[in-house]
Parts: C-alpha cells; structure tokens; sequence
C-alpha cells in the first residue's frame, strides 16, 4: 500500500495526500469549470493596454508676445517640472497669448500618481509666474479612455449635403444614452456641423457703402445676446423682473437689421449680404464616406458623422461593443424616420473576440497533436493523462491572471502558447516514471499505489530544480522598460505561473489521473 512508503520531498506528499482522496476529483472539476467561466467572464481586448503617462499645461497670459511667454512663462515651469521623478520627455511651445507645456512621463510610470505629481508642481510655482497670469490649466493625458473601441458613421441618405437641425440633435440624443451603458467611458462626435445664421457678405457692395466688415460684426453681436435679467429690490423691499428676449428668431431679423445710415437713408443688411439658414461652414474640415455597390462601383462622397465610444480600462471590449451596437439597433425605427444612416467602420470589440478564439482554437489544436505524439510512446491512456493535465494547468494560470486584473488579449494567450511546451514535462515526466516503475520486477509485489507514490517522489527535486531554472529565465523579461516591456509584461507575468501550476497539477492530479486511467501491469525487466 501506498502508506507503507514514507516519502522523501514535497512532490511524494502531495501525490500521497491527494491519491485516494475523495475531494481531489472535485477539486479537479472544479477547476476545470473555473478555467471556463473565467474564460467567458474576463475581459478581452485585442492588445494589452499599455500606461502611458503625460499631461499638458495651458497658461493664457493676454497680449504676451510669444517671446515674452517663453522667458517667463515656459522656461521657468520647464526647470520645475524636471524636478518631478520619472519625466522623460518636455515640450514647450509660445504663441501670443497663450503658452503650452507637453510633458511626457516614462513608459510604465503610474498614470494617477503622475497627473497628481504635476499638478502640484505646477500649483507650488504659481508665486514664479508674473502677474496678469490666468490660472493655469493642467489637462494629463488620458490615453486609457481616447482609444475608441466602436466607431460608427452616420450619414444623411438620398443626400450629399451635411445634416440637418433635427438630425443633429438625433445622433446627440443618442450619445447620450450610450454615454449611460455600463464601462463606457466616452463617447465624441467628429466632423459634424452645427447649425446656425451665414452672413455672406457682398464685400463690392460693402465698400459702395464705406462700411467695414468690423461695423457688421458689432451690429450683429448687439442683438444677439439675450440681455441679462435684474432682480432689483424697490423702496418696498418689492423685487422687479424683467428681461429682453433675443432678438434674431429667423432670417428676417437679420435682413432688416440697420447697420448703418448712407445719405440719409437707412442701409440694411440684406442690402450688402446674402443671409440664411444653414451649418458653420466655417469649419472646413469634414468628414466624408464612400461606399460602394455590389464591391465594384464606388458610389459618390457622402458627408459623414463619425460617433467614437471609449471604454474604461480593464473592462470587456466585447461586451462594450456590444451593448453599443444592440443600442443602435433598437434604435433603427428612429433613424429611419429621420432619414439617418450608419456604418460601423470600427468594432474593437469583434476583433478582441476574433483574436482571442482563434488562439484559443490554436490553442486546443496544440493540446490534441501534444496527446498524439505521446501514444506511440506512451501509451493512449498515459498520453490521455497529461491531455488532461494541460487544460488543468490552463484554466489555474488564467484564473489567476483574471483575480491580478489582466485581460485576455494576444499577448496573454500567446504567454500561454509559449509555456505548452514546457508546462507538459513535469505531468509526463511523471507519468512516464510511473509507466517505467510499473514495469520494473522488483515494484512486481508493490502496490500500484505505492508505485505511484514512490514514482512521483523519485522525480521531485529533479523536476523541480528543472522548473525552477526556466522560471527564472523568464523573470528578466519583467524588468525590461519601454513600450516593448509593457507590450510584453503579459509574458513574464504568466508563463512562470503557468510553469510554478504545472509541477502542483503533475504532483496532484497527475498521480490520481494515473490511478484510474492507466491498466496495472506486473513488471517484466
């Protein structure tokens, strides 16, 4: 029997607790099952996300030339910045009025600890800069949220020109409500026009009049804001209400706004401008979509509006995207009533998905050609047991990257792909000490129990010195710096745990896998 061995080190302990344990095959199940659901509830993403530090420093000194600005401004809070631990990189720029400070911490520098950093630094200093100085704006980078994992398009069908008042407030209304999903951390609207009063000015008929572009300029704005409203106590401790509705409700407003007298006669605005109703066209850049029919015949331009939604850091980009897209498909009643349509022309989320099922299906491949090529040496039911050891292994090592706040992204699974190599010796290195001791004549009258025990403690300090040793190459990894090492630390911070799982799975369950699967087979050499 198996307890007449007294073992020797940890591995024939463990295989000697766990062997005839009733708990070890639900410990196994439950492993296996945990492994799964951490598989469909952790986060996916399509790459690991990267902490990338930073801010930038707005001061608004009035009239300052950019000279000025640099000497008083800019170089003073540059050599007080570089104070600041772990700054890599400053960028100052001067232009009248205003001045600006880019700074850039080192890859891998805490974000939250950074932004605080700077801040104060900037608020300490506040005595060294000149007086007429507004209030510094301190704006850290926020690279986590600006990625955006949906993109969608919208445009103005049967129409080439951009959208309307009621269209624009449509896709706004609907911002909002993907604003309101679960982990989405924002959403912006790019290459869209806001409506509003185009003066286009006659400048022919302007000068007929001696009238300047600065009179029409000051005519307009006197009657386009609303007058303010006073409340002013009375003798009577009564107060007064009153208020100036804005003046310009339409077209004609403008039209018969008097800008100025030419001879006795009143000169209207109508006379020296072609006014209407339409978008900022003063904003030139747009934002355009082309499609095409039957994938051969691109059709014409049509301006677009591109809607981008970011997601908070570490949640599931699948899940993100998503509850967006259902969002917009709920509300395509609503869109088509106003004539609106969309294209995703980004779907982070789809492609995290993509990513991480085709490694995964590489992954199960691996696992089978690993099982086949240990039958002709093995045995089917010994290759059977290390089969079964590697997803054990598996879903341990990604439970616990899961509870250490890591997503599933490429760079995890491929962590995982690299250690299938090396997780498996320890589970066949014990299987086939098992195998060779079952067939040796002295272990003839030895229990199978105790030729399992006795195999899986014979292997344990070579195995472990072995694991050991290819753990530690891998912890280097974990100090390189740069953007390299945060694109790679998924690597260093998996493959020494799936390594350090696979000798606790090769003394466990590989032992008690042993027992019921493989055949007893008196020894023979």
């Amino acid at each position: 029997m198996s307890d007449s061995y007294k073992s020797k080190n940890i591995a024939g302990y463990l295989a000697q607790a766990f062997l005839n344990n009733p708990l070890t095959m639900i410990f196994a199940v439950s492993i296996i099952l945990l492994g799964y659901i951490t598989l469909n509830i952790a986060p996916r993403e399509e790459d690991p996300q990267i902490e990338v530090s930073g801010g930038s420093i707005i001061v608004m000194i009035p009239g300052a030339s950019p000279e000025a600005i640099t000497n008083v401004v800019i170089k003073p809070l540059e050599r007080r910045i570089r104070e600041i631990k772990g700054v890599e990189h400053i960028y100052g720029t001067a232009m009248n009025n205003v001045g600006m400070i880019n700074v850039q911490y080192l890859i891998g520098e805490n974000r939250e600890d950074s932004n605080l950093k700077l801040y104060d630094k900037v608020m300490q200093n506040m005595d060294t800069l000149p007086q007429g100085v507004n209030l510094p704006l301190v704006k850290p980078f926020d690279i986590d949220i600006d990625i955006p994992v949906v993109t969608v398009a919208f445009y103005q069908k049967n129409s080439r020109k951009p959208s309307t008042l009621k269209q624009y407030h449509l896709v706004r209304e609907v911002q909002q409500e993907i604003n309101a999903i679960d982990n989405v951390s924002k959403s912006t609207l790019k290459g869209i026009h806001q409506p509003q009063f185009n003066i286009k000015v006659d400048l022919d008929r302007l000068s007929s009049f001696h009238l300047s572009l600065g009179q029409i300029a000051a005519s307009v704005k006197a009657i386009a804001n609303n007058a303010p409203n006073i409340n002013a106590p009375t003798s009577n401790e009564s107060i007064i209400v009153f208020g100036v509705k804005n003046s310009i409700e339409d077209i004609e407003d403008l039209k018969n706004l008097i800008i100025a007298q030419y001879m006795g006669s009143p000169i209207y605005l109508k006379h020296v401008a072609q006014i209407e109703y339409g978008y900022d066209i003063q904003h030139f850049q747009n934002s355009q979509i082309v499609t095409r029919d039957n994938n051969t015949t691109f059709d014409d331009p049509i301006q677009q509006v591109t809607l981008t939604v970011s997601k908070l850091k570490g949640t599931n980009a699948v899940h993100v995207a998503g509850d967006v897209l259902k969002l917009l498909e709920d509300k395509g009643d609503y869109f088509e009533e106003a004539g609106i349509g969309y294209i995703v022309t980004r779907n982070y989320g789809e492609r995290a998905n993509e990513a991480v099922s085709e490694l995964m299906h590489h992954l199960i491949i691996t696992i089978g050609i690993i099982g086949l090529i240990l039958i002709p040496f093995l045995g089917w039911r010994e290759s059977a047991v290390v089969s079964i050891a590697v997803p054990m292994i598996l879903a341990t090592t990604l439970f616990i990257a899961y509870m250490t706040d890591q997503t599933i992204n490429r760079i995890t699974l491929f962590a995982f792909l690299l250690s299938l190599g090396l997780i498996v010796d320890d589970a066949i290195i014990v299987i086939e000490n098992i195998h060779r001791r079952m067939h040796l004549k002295e272990t003839a009258d030895h229990s199978f129990d105790r030729i399992i025990v006795e195999a899986t403690d014979e292997i344990g300090p070579s195995t472990n010195i072995a694991t050991i040793a290819i753990i530690l190459t891998m912890v280097p990894m974990a100090f390189v710096g740069g953007m390299m090492g945060q694109f790679m630390k998924p690597i260093p911070l998996n493959v020494p745990v799936a390594l350090a799982v696979s000798l606790f799975v090769a003394y466990v369950f590989t032992p008690f896998l042993a027992k019921k699967m493989i055949k007893r087979a008196k020894g023979t050499h």
